[in-house]
C-alpha cells in the first residue's frame, strides 16, 4: 500500500492536462516550479517516502556519520559498531538540535550533539544526558534517537522517513535484472561533484529523461551515442527510463569514446553497446555504462534551488591500479552537466514568467512523460506508480 497523502495545492484542471494521452498532454503547471506552497507539499509528501539518502560508500567504517536532507525529512546516517548502517531522524531528543549539520561528515565512538552534549551510542541509545543522572523519572531508554527505515539496495541507501510507504520491493519491482548486471554494489566511487543549481528538481529530472536537447547543446554526447537511438522502458514501480547505444568502434561515453578502464564483467552484448539511463522516483539519476556507473543524487533546497551530487563508480579492481584515472568519464561527464545545468537555469528563469504556460511534448519526450505523470498522479493524492494504461504510447 502506498503511502497516502492529500493532493497538492495544484488545480485539478492543470494535472489532467498533464495525465492526458501522449501526443495530447501537456507539461506540468507553472506553479509546480515555481511556487513555493507547491515545493513545501512536495517536501511533506512526496520527499517523506522512499528517497535515496546516499551509498554505502559514504559511510565507510564504524563510527562514520553523515548528514543528508533537511528540515522534515533530515536524516543522519551511522555505520554501527556491529557493521550495520542505521538511519535516524537528525534531532536531538533533548531541544531537537540537529545532531551534524546538513552535508557534514563524522568519524567517532558515538553521536554528540553540539547544543547540550547529549550523546548517544552508533544504535541511537542514550549514552549521556548531562545533568538528568539524578532527575526523577528520567529514564534514558525513553530517549533514544528515532531510527528510520532504511534500506540498502545494490550500494544505495534509502529511507523513508515517514515509514508510511510501501513496502521497499514495491519501489524497485522488476529492476534487478535491468540493474543487476552491473552488479553497482561491487564497484567502489572513485570521484564526485557537487553542484548546486538555481533550478527546481523537477527540471532536472525532465531534462535527463530526454535527449531531444542533444543535437543542440551536447555535440560532445551526439558524436559518441546518436540523440533518436534506444528506446524507454515500461517499468512497474517507481522507477523509469531507457537506454541509448554507443556508435559503432565506441567503448564508453567518454570525449573519445575510448575507455580508460575495463569493461563491468558479464555484461550481455546489448549493455556493452548502450547506456541505461534510469530515474528512482523521486531523487535518483543511474546511468549504467559498460565500464562505470554514474549517479547525480538531488537534494532539493527551495522551489528554485537544487543541490546535485555526482559520483562515478569503477569496478574495485580497476580503480586499485596505481595508474589509473578515471578522468576519461569525469570531465565528459561534468562537460556535459554543466551544459545540461546551464539549460536547466534558463528553464528556471522562462518559468518565472508569469506568461509562461504548459507546452506540449514531442514525439521523443516520452520519458518526460513517464516522469510528468508520476508526479502529477503524486499531486493528485494517487499511487504515482500506477498508470492508466490507456493513456500510455
Amino acid at each position: 500500500m502506498f503511502k497516502q497523502f492529500g493532493p497538492a495545492p495544484v488545480p485539478a484542471d492543470d494535472l489532467a492536462a498533464a495525465l492526458a494521452p501522449f501526443g495530447q498532454s501537456r507539461m506540468l503547471p507553472r506553479a509546480a516550479y515555481v511556487d513555493p506552497a507547491v515545493f513545501e507539499w512536495e517536501q511533506r509528501n512526496i520527499f517523506s517516502g522512499w528517497i535515496c539518502v546516499g551509498h554505502a560508500d559514504d559511510l565507510d567504517g564504524v563510527g562514520t556519520q553523515r548528514a543528508v536532507g533537511s528540515g522534515a525529512n533530515g536524516v543522519l546516517l551511522v555505520h554501527g559498531d556491529d557493521g550495520v548502517i542505521r538511519a535516524f531522524a537528525n534531532t536531538c531528543r533533548h531541544r531537537g538540535h540537529e545532531l551534524l549539520a546538513c552535508g557534514e561528515s563524522a568519524k567517532r565512538r558515538g553521536i554528540v550533539c553540539p547544543y547540550h552534549s547529549w550523546s548517544y551510542r552508533l544504535d541511537g541509545r542514550v549514552r549521556n544526558a548531562p545533568g538528568f543522572s539524578e532527575t526523577a523519572g528520567f529514564e534514558p531508554e525513553d530517549y533514544g534517537l528515532a531510527e528510520l527505515r532504511l534500506v540498502n539496495w545494490h550500494g544505495w541507501l534509502f529511507t523513508d522517513p515517514s515509514g508510511e510507504d510501501a513496502d521497499f520491493t514495491e519501489h524497485v519491482v522488476g529492476l534487478e535484472q535491468v540493474v543487476g548486471p552491473y552488479r553497482p554494489e561491487d564497484l567502489t566511487i572513485v570521484d564526485r561533484h557537487s553542484y548546486e543549481l538555481a533550478t527546481n528538481w523537477k527540471v532536472i529530472a525532465e531534462n535527463y529523461q530526454e535527449c531531444y536537447h542533444c543535437s543542440t547543446i551536447h555535440p560532445e554526447l551526439s558524436r559518441i551515442s546518436p540523440p533518436t537511438s534506444g528506446e524507454n522502458l515500461e517499468l512497474a514501480g517507481s522507477w523509469m527510463g531507457g537506454w541509448m547505444s554507443i556508435i559503432e568502434g565506441a567503448e564508453t561515453m567518454s570525449l573519445t569514446g575510448k575507455s580508460g578502464g575495463v569493461a563491468i564483467q558479464g555484461l550481455s552484448e546489448h549493455e556493452l553497446r548502450s547506456v541505461m539511463y534510469l530515474v528512482g522516483y523521486p531523487n535518483l539519476l543511474v546511468s549504467l555504462h559498460p565500464d562505470y556507473v554514474m549517479t547525480h543524487l538531488m537534494t532539493p533546497l527551495a522551489v528554485d534551488r537544487t543541490h546535485v551530487e555526482c559520483a562515478w563508480a569503477f569496478p574495485k579492481d580497476v580503480a586499485a591500479q596505481p595508474d589509473f584515472d578515471p578522468s576519461y568519464a569525469v570531465d565528459f561527464w561534468d562537460l556535459t552537466n554543466r551544459q545540461d545545468w546551464a539549460a536547466c537555469e534558463s528553464v528556471q528563469r522562462g518559468l518565472s514568467s508569469p506568461h509562461a504556460r504548459p507546452g506540449p511534448l514531442a514525439p521523443d519526450e516520452d520519458g518526460v512523460y513517464q516522469f510528468v505523470t508520476r508526479v502529477a498522479r503524486s499531486y493528485q493524492g494517487r499511487n504515482p506508480d500506477s498508470a492508466d494504461a490507456s493513456a500510455r504510447r
